[in-house]
């Protein structure tokens, strides 16, 4: 993953804002063509040697990342962002690669459907048949989930549906500005409305009324949600993004069911600032990094 200096910040910032407000015009289709021609360009960029294992099931695609050399207990499932409307398996496999070769730790990535096309339960039915999978191979509590932006949400809605069907909870979980609340509620809306580069209300109104009719289902905003009994979390959001009170409320809420969970809150960045690989926040990564390796190995 490149290191970008603190001086680009700026600069990206300034083309961040403008294709996001480009991106407000655009159809579906188009959105999707740039997230994974995105995904080709930055997996070019991932060092370290990974060896990939393909599966198919009945209604999506997966991959199986493996450091080479490597063998573990447990794995990680890793759930792709894109406001459950992008986002195909090169895309979760990028980020995937990043996350195998940086931890050392088995990373599965499952393409899970979108919507509209396949709406909600469609994604949490493929995080479910994902998790099972590897339920099948490994512990419950060597299993970490991790996922950023829509599948950050997922990786809770998950856990509520495991909850709810009486099987075992994985080991840890990691938010990276996890969308939990689909109805847009939270004040970050209007208070960083003017800072967000990287996202807007209309933008995510529009990912919303795509993937499900009722936002306050539980299973759709895992925030409004029984958190009580889940493992783990580590969760990490930019300070000026419209989803930052999303992350605090999720936190908040986790705290008061009387579950563990760190909150890192990044100021002057953006949505999913993590991916961007800035020298000043390594340590947030490095944090990722060990706390699956604590889960997983």
């Amino acid at each position: 993953m490149p290191k970008i200096p603190s001086r680009m910040i700026p600069v990206l910032r300034a083309q961040l804002r403008r294709i996001t407000l480009a991106a407000e015009r655009e159809p579906i289709e188009r959105e999707r063509m740039a997230q994974n021609l995105l995904a080709s360009v930055m997996q070019r960029l991932v060092s370290g040697r990974v060896r990939e294992e393909d599966f198919v099931f009945v209604s999506f695609t997966a991959a199986l990342l493996t450091p080479e050399g490597k063998r573990a207990g447990g794995a990680v499932l890793y759930l792709h962002g894109g406001g459950y409307c992008c986002g195909d398996l090169q895309y979760a496999k990028w980020f995937g690669r990043v996350l195998a070769a940086g931890a050392k730790v088995p990373v599965f990535c499952p393409a899970y459907r979108l919507a509209p096309e396949h709406p909600f339960p469609a994604a949490l039915e493929d995080a479910l048949a994902s998790y099972r999978f590897l339920l099948e191979r490994f512990p419950a509590g060597k299993i970490a989930l991790i996922g950023e932006s829509a599948g950050g949400g997922l990786i809770y809605s998950l856990c509520l549906r495991l909850k709810a069907e009486g099987l075992p909870l994985p080991g840890g979980l990691v938010g990276i500005s996890p969308w939990v609340d689909l109805t847009q509620s939270g004040p970050s809306f209007a208070e960083n409305a003017a800072a967000d580069p990287s996202l807007t209300k209309a933008r995510l109104d529009r990912f919303a009324a795509n993937y499900a009719g009722e936002a306050r289902d539980p299973l759709v905003s895992p925030l409004f949600g029984d958190l009580s009994g889940l493992p783990e979390s580590l969760l990490f959001v930019g300070g000026d993004e419209i989803l930052l009170s999303d992350c605090t409320r999720l936190h908040g809420a986790l705290v008061a069911a009387g579950c563990r969970s760190g909150l890192t809150v990044a100021p002057g960045l953006w949505h999913a600032y993590v991916f961007y690989g800035f020298k000043e926040r390594e340590g947030d990564m490095d944090a990722i990094r060990a706390f699956l390796r604590s889960v997983v190995l």
